[in-house]
């Protein structure tokens, strides 16, 4: 059977109208399901103008700057419902948004994270970084057990009746300055990092999002076709 599975790119998006639109699929793939209609599962790709995102557990005090501070660095504060703390997007950050039902997969909850972290592992290894999970810690890391242990990619989903919505962030060739306005998903003791970074030089964000494109559709389309017995 054919993968239900579509990609799309939303370029560069204000994160309130991509918040707003993810809801909507979201919605609508829930409906569809509970009135057995038709619907497509979807892998959104997009970039956000600079904007901190505090999820429904995170804690204000991670947020270091007032109002007036943020509007001086044009930011804004955005509370939102995935899980996860408080976290950045902004030009040079690769964000996709899967908004699927884990069930056409034959996934769970703790697999799906996992996957979205193995294929942004193996983007980062395409560039000679080696990356890797820290338990506990949802999100891909570098320098794992050293004091320069850093974060390249977060990671924050909602899941209701097996649909998700929101997702990852990659950082490529982010200005990593933003983040030390906050305490990065609630970490007062862990760096940021970004592929640039990384490896000393900006990198093509077409490249690398066609990259991670491929390296979660093929590992969704695996799952696909591996149905649980």
């Amino acid at each position: 059977m054919k993968m239900n599975l579509d990609i799309e790119c939303w370029g560069t998006i204000p994160y309130r109208e991509a918040w707003e639109r993810q809801t909507r699929l979201f919605d609508n793939i829930i409906a569809a399901r509970a009135a057995s209609k038709l619907y497509r599962n979807r892998l959104v790709f997009c970039e956000h103008p600079h904007v901190y995102t505090l999820g429904k557990h995170g804690k204000e005090t991670n947020m270091l700057l007032g109002e007036e501070r943020l509007k001086r660095i044009e930011a804004e504060l955005v509370h939102i419902d995935r899980g996860g703390d408080i976290t950045y997007h902004g030009p040079g950050q690769i964000v996709c948004y899967p908004i699927l039902c884990l069930e056409d997969f034959h996934l769970g909850l703790k697999e799906y994270i996992a996957l979205l972290e193995e294929s942004v592992i193996a983007t980062c290894r395409a560039y000679g970084i080696e990356a890797d999970k820290v338990r506990g810690a949802a999100g891909v890391w570098l320098g794992i057990g050293l004091p320069s242990e850093r974060k390249i990619c977060a990671i924050g989903v909602r899941c209701s009746h097996s649909v998700t919505m929101h997702g990852l962030a990659l950082n490529v060739n982010t200005d990593l300055r933003y983040f030390s306005y906050i305490h990065p998903c609630g970490f007062t003791d862990k760096g940021v990092t970004s592929i640039a970074a990384e490896t000393g030089h900006p990198v093509s964000m077409n490249e690398v999002g066609k990259l991670l494109e491929k390296e979660l559709a093929e590992r969704l389309r695996r799952c696909h076709g591996n149905k649980k017995q």
